[in-house]
């Protein structure tokens, strides 16, 4: 059986994934065996129709754990919290085989929030290291508590713009290699990092 099967709503995210993921020694877990898949119905698909996805391939004889990671905007259930929506796919999932071995995490808003940590990197890759421009875009936009744009996709769209960098899902692998880990604060990045922790810990 393979370690681990993802269902993500984007190529965005299934980069920023195959980024991390092999990253092992920094996440601080044993190198796993994965495979990404990409609904194509995007984060309503992930959320409604991820766990049937799985049941589809028949991934519970394939895989020793699943994952499903959506955006809370664009799922088109914005009025429950993360928390709430990660309970209900949950229940799905337990539902169909998967207590124990399964997890959802719900990114609030976006995954575009997890760009914006205090890592150099982030200026390099998505305002080709220009500091000032950076600045000066984060300046332009209202701040969640963690410091973050509460817009995060319209910032990275606006510093992609000015700096004439073409939008690329190849980016986000850039920045989740390189990235620290310990520079996003961002919960449900912890929590996706957490549950990796305790599913495949160094050998």
């Amino acid at each position: 059986m393979i370690d681990l099967v993802v269902v993500v709503p984007d190529s965005n995210t299934e980069q920023a994934l195959y980024g991390l993921l092999e990253r092992h020694k920094a996440l601080q877990i044993r190198r796993i065996e994965y495979k990404v898949l990409v609904h194509t119905e995007r984060d309503p698909g992930v959320l409604q129709r991820g766990v049937a996805l799985l049941n589809e391939i028949n991934a519970l004889q394939k895989y020793h754990h699943a994952f499903l990671l959506f955006d809370r905007e664009g799922c088109g259930r914005e009025m429950l919290t993360s928390s709430e929506l990660e309970q209900q796919v949950q229940q799905q999932l337990d539902a169909s085989g998967w207590q124990e071995r399964s997890a959802v995490v719900v990114i609030d808003p976006e995954l575009e929030s997890w760009v914006f940590s205090t890592s150099p990197h982030v200026v390099e890759v998505f305002a080709g290291g220009d500091a000032e421009a950076f600045r000066r875009v984060i300046e332009s936009f209202p701040k969640t508590p963690l410091g973050k744009p509460q817009k995060p996709k319209e910032a990275v769209e606006k510093l992609l713009r000015q700096k004439a960098i073409v939008r690329s899902s190849a980016l986000y692998k850039e920045l989740a290699s390189k990235v620290s880990l310990r520079g996003c604060v961002d919960p449900a990045f912890q929590r996706l990092c957490a549950i990796l922790r305790s599913w495949f810990p160094h050998d």
